[in-house]
């Protein structure tokens, strides 16, 4: 007996699962041999543009996160934040792939990025957006229950309240270290001065590396500190 497998779903591709992934207009996506002027152009726009496909996916568990914590529901909450996290910690981990681009070969291959920065990601600015709605979310519930963020560390890993701050924390780190690799990978392969000297570009990005979305989290860790 012959199976059918001719596609069912609409639209362009030879299978269901191309039609429904859009395999044809993802993978059409970065620069043909034709256009390319640096072999390693594929290199740098796959780890870039999966980094806008995973920062889009964490924005939006971040913004379904504010909603729950508007809605009370902060395991649900606690939950997405998590997956946000997983998110940030892959493409922190996608940046190893450029440790094998050369500072030669990345001078050669400049020209084709134009005045391009990753300052201007469009996914970065939706996670710092949805970032500071959740902050300011979870701030709310903090003065609807009446707790200051002080009380919140040491955490009590048994309250909701108290786990949601703990993922709240390990969102801020993960983004800081994400940061760091960045400025370290754009001193190895930007060629860069460090950060400090004048005029670097590195300069933004090593100040980047210490924000921190949820201070107030960090502050009560320092009060706990202080009072042991």
């Amino acid at each position: 007996m012959k199976h059918d497998h001719s596609p069912v779903l609409p639209g362009p591709g030879a299978t269901d699962y191309a039609r429904y992934m859009q395999t044809d207009a993802l993978l059409g996506l970065q620069r043909s041999p034709g256009e390319v002027i640096h072999r390693d152009e594929l290199l740098f726009q796959v780890v870039h543009q999966s980094t806008e496909l995973w920062l889009k996916l964490a924005a939006a568990e971040l913004a379904e996160a504010t909603a729950r914590v508007v809605a009370g529901q902060l395991p649900m909450a606690e939950a997405l934040l998590v997956r946000a996290t997983l998110a940030v910690r892959l493409i922190t981990d996608g940046l190893e792939m450029l440790r094998y681009l050369s500072p030669v070969d990345f001078r050669a291959m400049q020209p084709a990025l134009g005045k391009g920065s990753g300052a201007e990601s469009p996914g970065w600015r939706q996670v710092q957006a949805t970032s500071r709605q959740l902050g300011h979310a979870f701030g709310e519930q903090l003065d609807t229950r009446g707790v200051p963020a002080a009380d919140l560390c040491p955490a009590d890993l048994s309250d909701p309240l108290h786990r949601l701050a703990e993922a709240m924390v390990e969102w801020d780190e993960r983004v800081s270290l994400w940061r760091v690799r960045h400025y370290q990978v754009a001193l190895r392969i930007g060629g860069h001065p460090p950060a400090g000297s004048p005029g670097s570009p590195a300069n933004m990005l090593a100040k980047l590396a210490g924000h921190r979305f949820f201070p107030e989290l960090w502050q009560a860790r320092l009060h706990s500190t202080a009072d042991e």
